[in-house]
């Protein structure tokens, strides 16, 4: 049968299910609003910004409860997602972006902030659980399964003497800006490796310390 004389409804899933293959998802986590830009919390958000600036700053939208935009990357077809709902629900924002386009989870990849980790410090990983980061355990609830990848920043362990939500929302220090800044333009060529060779390759060119 030509594709001229299929039914429309196998046609429109078809092209769907083509274009998913294809489509794939960096999700920023962080909170929204001028209070809390260039916090701990909110490398996610950093991160995606200067993805979106490589990509040439196509104008966002917004949809999902988040911000998130459309465009190339080489060959790839590629969506940025900032959810708006705080860092605690970003779950919500997720799900409804992936049941919308279709995503698969395995061309899914969460960009956060990691305690665990020195500062600027990368680690990606393909699965496994939040590691306390509840932005990221709020997707994982919400899409029903482990099998997400995710590329942690480190923001190293609050001192003693902090309170770690008040950490977590501080901003960096002036002396820890440059390795924060080095660590984000890392990062987005980790997302662009990522990409084009896939999460193994990308693990093992990204989490060598």
């Amino acid at each position: 049968m030509s594709a001229a004389a299929l039914p429309a409804a196998t046609m429109a899933g078809e092209e769907m299910a083509a274009e998913a293959g294809n489509l794939f998802l960096l999700v920023g986590l962080g909170n929204p609003g001028s209070k809390y830009r260039e916090t701990r919390h909110n490398i996610g958000f950093e991160c995606l910004d200067e993805f979106h600036r490589r990509m040439g700053s196509p104008t966002p939208s917004a949809k999902f409860e988040g911000q998130w935009v459309r465009g190339k990357w080489n060959d790839r077809e590629v969506i940025l997602l900032w959810p708006l709902t705080y860092m605690n629900s970003s779950g919500r924002c997720v799900a409804q972006a992936v049941g919308f386009f279709k995503i698969p989870v395995d061309q899914i990849m969460v960009v956060c902030d990691d305690m665990s980790l020195p500062l600027g410090r990368l680690r990606i990983r393909k699965r496994g659980s939040s590691g306390g980061q509840k932005g990221l355990g709020d997707i994982l609830k919400s899409l029903g399964t482990q099998d997400v990848p995710r590329l942690r920043v480190g923001i190293e362990q609050a001192p003693p003497q902090w309170d770690v939500a008040d950490y977590v929302l501080s901003k960096f220090h002036s002396s820890e800006r440059p390795v924060i800044g080095q660590a984000i333009t890392k990062a987005v060529d980790a997302m662009e490796h990522w990409l084009k060779n896939g999460i193994d390759s990308c693990m093992n060119e990204y989490n060598r310390e």
